[in-house]
């Protein structure tokens, strides 16, 4: 995980997230992304890391809302956190703090799960 600035790009924030990967998670073989990050992150994620990274597209006769294969993940991720009071918002002016809080809400809920 990575937090940054709102100002950077799409892909060159997966490129933070990626390179921490880099020699911590050597079964990582696979990444999905959506459209957003085509094409320069599919070409550097394959020179740097050696990933395969599949872009979710939406299909071209899509109207309104529908799930997407993979991209849910991320969303569902996203709704588990916004519950976690102090991330419901942005109160951090520290990306390292809001890290922290990230990493405490999602402790907060695999240990709510590990004791049900």
């Amino acid at each position: 995980m990575v937090v940054h600035a709102a100002n950077i790009q799409e892909s060159d924030g997966a490129k933070l997230v990626l390179r921490r990967a880099l020699g911590r998670f050597p079964r990582l073989r696979h990444v999905w992304a959506d459209q957003g990050y085509k094409p320069h992150l599919v070409e550097w994620a394959k020179a740097v890391g050696g990933w395969a990274v599949e872009i979710v597209a939406k299909p071209k006769d899509q109207k309104g809302f529908a799930v997407l294969p993979r991209r849910w993940v991320v969303e569902r991720t996203f709704a588990w956190l916004g519950r976690c009071r102090r991330l419901s918002k942005d109160y951090e002016a520290l990306p390292t703090t809001h890290e922290a809080w990230v990493h405490l809400g999602m402790i907060h809920l695999m240990l709510k799960r590990l004791t049900r």
